[in-house]
């Protein structure tokens, strides 16, 4: 008998009528773009298989269940919690799938399925295999048929793993998020220079400072960001700093092997940072304060437009505190004419114009405005008194109240052949006005 014979009403009138709902799966989305694809196939198999059955009262439903590109593994399936909703909806009396692994690969997952239908009173066929759900035979066949798919799952899950595993043991790129200062090519990491000479920026930082807190600021005003584009913070420094794939190595659950890819951080340089990081955070910061003071510290900039870092030497017990260029921490070849400048003497030559600039009208009409987005009733004459307080009091301020002042004043001081040019930093000098302003009578002003 036809199919188009049993759709023009040959099924007897005493055939209850069995709504037939089709459910397809397939593992990955390789393929699923083509016109026709497995999940059309197996679809199309039990279909067929549904036509065959119309003289028993099987009905198709049209709704489709397709899951393209997820693991049987799990039950957290879309198409597959439509189909339970329906189910206990009572709209589907029989579940048709091409093989059982379709529905399931874990022998728990299927056996609370399996409770499902059986609540709803669902029958479960499998179009290439045949077995009846309702008999105690055909409920251990289904069993041992999954065991053997969750045994095949399990199989082919090993085999992943061992292959991952042996291609990191020979220094092989096998996926994940590409660390800042490489690109992949080819499946491999190859060093992208704009990245590689931020993480040698941060390495060096850390090394030279041995505080993250203390590098932030510096990381922040040089511009430099993350591999997502985001500034540095705390937590993103510490990711980087403990990436062995910055010394070349590929590395599987704690054990690091030779990479293929190029190291961009040398191995003296991941010691020193590595020893710093060894210490607890308290003794870091207890070496952190007792470090010499430095008022420019991640605000000079030479005139190639490299940050200048301080650092300083002993010789007979005198401290002797300098700024150098990076070109030249680094071993580039520079040809800047300000590779090492004196500590003291471009420290006092910036505060010497950051006094007379705090005394330039624009510069106090500029900070009142700033200052007045916050403090509507500050006029510009308490602002004036206020900027002009802070010359006598620098001399008296402790250093590490100097180098706070200085870094809410200052925005960059850049090294020139004609001295130093210094943006201020509007924001920062609003709000030290606004605080100065506060603390000293109005009376006093008018007067």
């Amino acid at each position: 008998m036809s199919r188009r014979k049993l759709s023009d009403g040959a099924m007897p009138p005493s055939v209850k009528k069995l709504r037939c709902a089709v459910y397809t799966r397939k593992s990955t989305d390789e393929g699923l773009d083509k016109e026709f694809n497995t999940l059309d196939a197996q679809r199309e198999a039990c279909e067929a298989f549904i036509a065959s059955q119309r003289a028993e009262g099987w009905v198709l439903v049209h709704d489709r269940y397709d899951d393209g590109g997820v693991s049987g593994g799990t039950l957290d399936r879309p198409a597959l919690k439509r189909l339970l909703a329906d189910i206990e909806a009572g709209l589907v009396d029989v579940v048709v799938v091409y093989k059982i692994d379709r529905l399931s690969r874990s022998l728990m997952d299927f056996a609370r399925l399996v409770q499902t239908f059986d609540q709803h009173e669902v029958t479960f066929v499998s179009v290439t295999q045949s077995f009846n759900t309702t008999t105690s035979m055909g409920r251990l066949t289904l069993n041992i048929l999954l065991s053997f798919a969750q045994f095949e799952r399990e199989v082919i899950g090993e085999r992943v793993r061992d292959k991952i595993a042996a291609s990191r043991a020979r220094g092989m790129w096998m996926g994940g998020p590409v660390p800042l200062g490489y690109r992949v090519e080819h499946r491999r990491l190859v060093v992208d220079e704009a990245g590689a000479a931020t993480v040698r920026r941060v390495f060096e930082g850390f090394a030279e400072l041995g505080s993250a807190t203390r590098l932030l600021p510096i990381l922040r005003a040089e511009g430099l960001v993350t591999k997502t584009g985001r500034p540095f913070d705390k937590g993103a420094v510490y990711k980087l700093l403990v990436n062995r794939t910055y010394l070349g190595e590929a590395v599987h659950k704690g054990k690091s092997y030779p990479g293929e890819h190029a190291a961009i951080i040398p191995r003296d340089l991941w010691d020193r940072v590595h020893a710093i990081l060894a210490e607890s955070p308290r003794a870091r910061a207890a070496k952190s304060r007792q470090r010499a003071p430095a008022l420019l510290r991640g605000l000079l900039f030479g005139p190639d437009g490299r940050a200048m870092s301080p650092t300083h030497t002993r010789k007979k017990g005198r401290l002797y505190r300098y700024y150098v260029s990076q070109a030249v921490l680094q071993g580039a070849p520079n040809d800047a004419p300000y590779r090492r400048l004196p500590a003291g003497e471009i420290e006092g030559l910036v505060m010497t114009q950051i006094r007379a600039l705090l005394c330039q009208p624009e510069v106090v009409v500029g900070t009142w405005r700033a200052a007045r987005a916050e403090a509507p009733d500050l006029t510009e004459a308490e602002v004036r008194e206020a900027l002009g307080r802070l010359d006598p009091l620098w001399d008296e301020l402790f250093p590490g109240e100097q180098e706070r002042i200085v870094r809410l004043l200052v925005e960059r001081v850049t090294v020139t052949e004609g001295g130093a040019e210094i943006r201020l930093n509007l924001g920062g000098l609003a709000g030290l006005a606004r605080d100065m302003a506060a603390q000293q009578p109005r009376e006093a002003i008018a007067a």
